[in-house]
């Protein structure tokens, strides 16, 4: 029999309104009341630290199937784990993409011996083409999580409504990367800076359209619809008045849209460039807003690894910034340190809505439910170091700042996947 006694922590369990100090029992893999606690527990001093549900990762890129020199499964879920995430949601726009049901075996196959649990996110058109649809029934019964053609807008209005009606029918989710291709095609977002660098910029207006689009599908068919990655203050109105009309939208944004703006940019390091880019004050202010307003569900990290060398360049390196291991330290440092949100309220965004949202059992601490949790230091600041992070990539657009507030330990299905040298300094 495997049981942790946790003792003394501040336990925050939002999902069943707790928010005090006691022991956690973990037995056999998941909670277990107190009473059925037994001599052989392995005690974990957890006196100055806070407990709380594992964190649940709606927007995550593995690389796994094909560009593993980048990230793969398992080392995805080190960086995971190292970040006090125990669920993420891998995109599809691997090589091959994820449009069979033998690629969903693989990576479901693979994920059996990582750290942390790994949901898969099926495509809604082949090689995320937009030309022909992929079979939804056969992706589900491989083990599909939810659908997407995420960093690759579904054109074809058609195939993004019958996907968007197929999901409703097997009760997962459609997260939509919203983008008008014809408009997009810049490299950061289009305003001063990009003037300033002389660089292509990307128009706020291109998210627009796609999140306009989107909600008005789910709107038109009564279909629920996520919109991934919200970064400007239009797509924030629009949904905060889709939710106002009754509209099933749901959203999530970043980190790095919470916490830097479009200024990084003339630093002119590509680690700073994703898509959608980091945007204006304004659009920064608009995503605090809408996490504490209610329209954005969810903080997700578009964890995007890449190589040095693919981001040796400026101008031409791919989009994308990793983000588990920075996630909650850096929401806790805008968010909580500020006195803007409740540490509970933090883990709402970051476990419980993404748990509905992705209709999985977490995003609590009840008994009987996965043990999967965190132990985080809430007054620890500390540095980032990209050399010191866990997965393969290193590009962090966090690098060299100090933020507040550590992950000491991570539990997943009851088993210790990061920081266990916890149990020996106390």
């Amino acid at each position: 029999m495997n049981e942790i006694l946790i003792k003394g922590a501040r336990i925050v369990d939002p999902a069943n309104h707790i928010d005090r100090t006691g022991d956690i029992l973990i037995r056999d893999g998941k909670f277990a009341p107190l009473s059925e606690q037994s001599e052989n527990a392995q005690i974990i001093n957890a006196e100055g630290l806070t407990a709380v549900p594992g964190l649940v990762d709606l927007h995550v890129h593995l690389r796994d199937p094909g560009q593993t020199y980048k990230e793969d499964i398992i080392t995805g879920c080190k960086s995971a784990a190292a970040g006090g995430v125990t669920s993420l949601l891998a995109m599809p726009n691997t090589i091959p993409a994820v449009d069979t049901a033998e690629t969903v075996e693989y990576i479901l196959d693979k994920a059996k011996n990582a750290d942390a649990h790994v949901y898969v996110v099926g495509a809604i058109t082949k090689a995320l083409k937009s030309e022909e649809p992929t079979d939804i029934e056969a992706l589900r019964k491989a083990g599909i999580s939810a659908l997407s053609d995420d960093g690759c807008p579904v054109k074809n209005t058609v195939f993004m409504v019958e996907a968007m009606k197929k999901a409703a029918e097997l009760n997962i989710p459609v997260t939509a990367h919203c983008e008008d291709p014809y408009l997009a095609g810049g490299k950061i977002n289009e305003g001063e800076i990009s003037e300033k660098l002389g660089v292509k910029g990307m128009p706020a207006a291109a998210e627009d359209a796609g999140t306009a689009r989107e909600i008005s599908l789910a709107q038109a068919y009564h279909v629920p619809i996520h919109i991934c990655h919200v970064s400007t203050a239009t797509s924030y109105n629009m949904i905060r008045d889709a939710k106002k009309q009754g509209v099933k939208v749901t959203a999530e944004t970043g980190p790095h849209y919470i916490m830097l703006t479009q200024d990084e940019l003339l630093k002119k390091d590509a680690d700073y460039r994703m898509n959608p880019p980091l945007r204006t004050e304004k659009d920064r202010q608009a995503m605090i807003k809408g996490l504490l307003d209610g329209t954005i569900d969810a903080i997700a990290t578009d964890h995007a690894p890449h190589s040095p060398e693919d981001k040796s360049d400026f101008v031409n390196a791919p989009n994308g910034a990793i983000g588990m291991e920075t996630s909650f330290a850096a929401s806790y440092t805008v968010l909580v340190k500020s006195g803007l949100m409740t540490i509970s309220q933090l883990i709402e965004k970051m476990s419980v809505n993404p748990s509905k949202i992705l209709h999985i059992n977490a995003g609590s601490l009840s008994v009987g439910t996965p043990a999967d949790m965190m132990l985080f230091d809430p007054n620890e600041e500390w540095t980032v170091d990209p050399e010191k992070l866990h997965g393969k990539s290193k590009n962090t657009p966090f690098k060299n700042l100090t933020l507040t507030s550590r992950v000491k330990m991570t539990i997943c299905g009851g088993k210790i996947v990061y920081g266990e040298e916890l149990l020996a300094d106390r």
